[in-house]
């Protein structure tokens, strides 16, 4: 009995170290909450709508989770996004709010970081329900 429980106590300890990797390692994304996200999205939408085809300095957000970055249709100002191979998900617009400069270099004019990743989470969240 004894060992049994030594096995379990270090399958466990293995479990909560590997849990504690991913989140520091940013590779775990919490989960947001689309209300509080609509909130926080109030400091983009200087920048960007959230209407189909009305742009602003940058493109309309209005779909932009699982769309090809760089191809919303009737924006014309993109620089590095036109032609990439990134597709908008939550992993890749966690780390574009984050710091787009870092994510994608100097070929952005967006100069916008969200420091907060609860915040992050909660604008993703939001952006995951505009169709």
């Amino acid at each position: 009995m004894r060992k049994e429980k030594l096995v379990t106590l270090a399958l466990a300890a293995g479990m909560a170290l590997a849990s504690g990797m991913a989140l520091a390692s940013g590779s775990a994304l919490a989960a947001g909450d689309a209300a509080k996200g609509k909130k926080v999205f109030k400091k983009c939408k200087a920048c960007h709508s959230i209407t189909t085809g009305k742009h602003k300095v940058g493109p309309s957000l209005a779909g932009v989770v699982g769309r090809k970055a760089g191809t919303a249709a009737g924006f014309k100002r993109y620089k590095g996004l036109k032609g990439s191979d990134i597709t908008w998900d939550e992993a890749s617009l966690d780390k574009w709010l984050t710091n787009p400069k870092k994510f994608l270099g100097k070929k952005t004019s967006m100069g916008f970081k969200m420091k907060k990743a609860d915040q992050r989470a909660d604008v993703i969240a939001y952006l995951k329900t505009l169709k």
